[in-house]
């Protein structure tokens, strides 16, 4: 990486260290007038949608938010992909839309498993290769559902990842997932601490998906979400796996530019594996020279997507291992939510 980058990296991991560190704030209480200007101007924006002074719309299918009220990784992504592959299996005809965030697309772009990560986002393709269901990407999302309806008139249910902040898309039904082991942080909005929103928009969603950690209930309807690792997997023959007990006694690199790599890396010491980490900023655009130069590189599919790309990597590093992960939700959301669907479209059937 290069200097700058190094810095900005270090700058972040700091930063999001210092928002859940426990006891009192230290530094980052030099930025509460910036958080106090912060939650001023997003709780303003939020009046001015509900009073109709700014502009939301509908899309025509019933739609799902999957979002937080923090920044960082949650799980957002992987609760996505569970949730197309989930509704699919139970009869619906499920499709996907995104920001892209770190793809260039500037307006609304299908995203296919083979897609650029460069142009429409590395989760973006991560939820194409997992799902098989249409997934789009636009920094408008209206303009990126209806894209997606226009191309594929059979979906009838859309997930929004990432959109519970994007207020001009209105929304049927709110998931809110909460990173169970780091919580809400020291509760101070940003920059001098973690949230996107206040406390209080927890009361206002459908449901709060916790995932991992200690169980505590946040909201009325809770549900419990882990993240279970699969096999190891080569980046370049997907289908040839790696035995975690044949990785034992080699030099083993951990290498993460997600939101919360410290989980990547503690899954990967309850595996029982010895590794040098090695975390980056979250949507990191790798180069070959970001890669350690000796041993096993062991990182994310999310990363994974980016590190395809690179040229002649795949071809000639064979040293790249991918650790996927799945989530595993409580048994009663799927009950509940294919219920609350069904009565959004009966509902919009007899209006």
């Amino acid at each position: 990486m290069s200097q700058a980058n190094t810095r900005s990296t270090g700058f972040a991991q700091w930063l999001v260290q210092a928002w859940y560190k426990p006891g009192p704030g230290g530094r980052v209480l030099l930025f509460l007038p910036l958080a106090w200007l912060y939650g001023a101007i997003t709780g303003l924006r939020v009046w001015l949608y509900r009073r109709g002074f700014k502009r939301s719309e509908h899309l025509p299918v019933p739609t799902i938010v999957v979002g937080n009220i923090t920044a960082g990784g949650s799980g957002k992504t992987p609760l996505t992909i569970y949730l197309a592959q989930q509704l699919a299996m139970a009869g619906f005809t499920p499709g996907i839309i995104s920001r892209g965030y770190g793809g260039s697309a500037e307006v609304a772009t299908e995203v296919t498993a083979s897609a650029d990560p460069a142009l429409v986002g590395d989760e973006p393709v991560l939820m194409a290769q997992a799902t098989g269901v249409p997934v789009v990407v636009g920094r408008d999302r209206i303009a990126a559902g209806q894209a997606l309806l226009a191309a594929h008139p059979g979906v009838n249910v859309i997930l929004c990842d990432d959109g519970l902040q994007h207020y001009r898309l209105q929304r049927d039904i709110e998931l809110c997932v909460i990173d169970g082991e780091r919580g809400l942080g020291n509760g101070l909005m940003l920059p001098a601490g973690p949230l996107r929103e206040a406390v209080s928009r927890l009361a206002a969603v459908d449901a709060v998906i916790v995932n991992g950690g200690t169980p505590r209930s946040w909201h009325e309807r809770t549900f419990g979400m882990q993240l279970l690792p699969g096999a190891i997997y080569s980046l370049g023959q997907p289908t040839q796996t790696t035995p975690v007990a044949a990785l034992a006694n080699q030099t083993l690199h951990a290498v993460a530019g997600i939101g919360n790599p410290a989980r990547f890396f503690a899954t990967l010491a309850q595996l029982g594996l010895s590794t040098q980490n090695h975390a980056f900023a979250d949507h990191q655009a790798y180069t070959a020279a970001d890669l350690p130069a000796d041993g096993i590189i062991i990182t994310t599919e999310k990363d994974a997507v980016k590190l395809a790309t690179l040229s002649g990597i795949v071809a000639s590093d064979d040293r790249i291992r991918v650790l996927p992960v799945r989530a595993q939700l409580d048994d009663g959301l799927m009950t509940w939510l294919a219920a609350r669907i069904n009565e959004v479209s009966n509902g919009r059937q007899t209006a």
